[in-house]
C-alpha cells in the first residue's frame, strides 16, 4: 500500500507540472484537493459530528497540514527539480522515523541525511533555489505531522471517513491561496483533467497511507518512505525528461540511506484481530449500535 501509494504521488506531481504555466502551482493544487473533496464527499458520506472531538479535531488538523504539504511542495517543485525537492521533504518521515525509532544508532541518521541535504543544494556554490528550499522544508515539516495525525485519525475512525473529512477541510485552506487562478481552472479541459489528477492524487494515495498507517508502526512509515526521493527522480526523468545529474544522485543516494538506516522495525505492536476500540456509529434506521473495527482496511 506504501509502495502504491508513493507511486501514484510521484506520477501525479509530474503531471501536474505541466498545468503550472495555465493556472500556476496554487490552482493546480486547489483544482486537485477540490475534486478530491467533491469525490469523498460523494462517496464516502462522512458523519463528523459522530467523531468524539478529539479525533474531529485532529481530523480538522489533518486536513490543514495536508493542504499546507501540497502547497509548499507544489511551490517548490515549480523552483526545482522532482527529485531534489521529494529528497528534502524527505527529511519529514525520516525525523518520524528518528524520533519513533530504538537504539542510539538511530541518531547517526540525521547527520547522513544533512549531508545528503548539502549535496542536494551545493549551498557553498550558490546553488539550489533559496525559497524552493524553504518551500520543500515546510513541506516537510507538514509532512510528518500528517503521518503523526493520519495513523492517529485512522486507528479511530472506520473506513475513509476520517479522509473525507480532512481533505474538504484541505481544500479550504488551499482556497485563499488560489483565489485569482480558480476561475481560469473551470474550463472544461482543466475540470476533466483535475478530475484525473484528483484520483491520482489525493484520494487513491491518501486512501492507501491511512491503511498502510493501520498496519505500520510511524517509524517502520517513515522508513518505507525512504523510497520517495528514487521514485521520484525516475518519475521527474521518464515524464518530464529531468535528467539528474550526479551530485543530485549522490545527494538522495544519501537521504535514501538515511532513511533505511533509521529505523527497520515493521508491524504494529497492537495484533489486527484485537485492534484499538471501536469506532461507534448510530444508525437512526436501526435498532441498535453497531461497532466498526477500526482495524480494517496516505500524499
Amino acid at each position: 500500500m506504501a509502495v502504491g501509494s508513493m507511486t501514484l504521488v510521484q506520477i501525479g506531481l509530474a503531471l501536474s507540472v505541466p498545468l503550472f504555466g495555465e493556472i500556476g502551482p496554487l490552482g493546480t493544487v486547489w483544482l486537485r484537493l477540490a475534486w478530491a473533496a467533491l469525490i469523498l464527499l460523494v462517496a464516502v458520506r462522512p458523519r463528523p459530528w459522530r467523531f468524539r472531538r478529539p479525533i474531529l479535531l485532529a481530523a480538522i488538523a489533518l486536513g490543514v497540514v495536508t493542504g499546507g504539504v501540497t502547497m509548499l511542495f507544489m511551490a517548490a517543485i515549480a523552483r526545482m527539480p522532482l527529485g531534489t525537492a521529494s529528497a528534502l521533504e524527505f527529511l519529514g518521515p525520516l525525523g518520524v522515523a528518528v524520533a519513533r525509532g530504538r537504539g542510539r544508532r538511530r541518531l547517526l541518521w540525521p547527520g547522513l541525511a544533512a549531508a545528503g541535504v548539502l549535496v542536494l543544494t551545493h549551498p557553498w556554490q550558490g546553488g539550489g533555489d533559496p525559497l524552493g528550499i524553504v518551500f520543500a522544508l515546510g513541506a516537510a515539516a507538514c509532512w510528518a505531522a500528517y503521518i503523526l495525525l493520519t495513523q492517529a485519525v485512522g486507528d479511530e475512525v472506520a473506513g475513509l471517513e476520517g479522509l473525507a473529512v480532512s481533505i474538504p477541510v484541505a481544500a479550504l485552506v488551499s482556497t485563499p491561496f488560489a483565489a485569482t487562478e480558480i476561475t481560469k481552472a473551470l474550463t472544461p479541459h482543466l475540470l476533466l483533467v483535475g478530475f484525473g489528477l484528483a484520483l491520482l492524487l489525493p484520494v487513491i494515495p491518501f486512501a492507501l497511507e491511512m491503511s498502510a498507517l493501520r498496519r505500520l508502526t510511524t517509524a517502520a512509515f517513515g522508513t518505507l518512505m525512504c523510497l520517495e526521493p528514487a521514485l521520484a527522480l525516475l518519475a521527474g526523468l521518464a515524464l518530464l525528461g529531468q535528467v539528474p545529474q550526479v551530485w543530485a544522485l549522490a545527494g538522495v543516494a544519501l537521504v535514501v540511506a538515511a532513511g533505511l538506516g533509521a529505523e527497520r522495525a515493521g508491524a504494529r505492536p497492537v495484533p489486527e484481530e484485537a485492534g484499538p476500540e471501536p469506532y461507534v456509529q448510530f444508525d437512526p434506521n436501526e435498532a441498535e449500535v453497531a461497532a466498526t473495527p477500526a482495524a480494517c482496511s496516505r500524499d
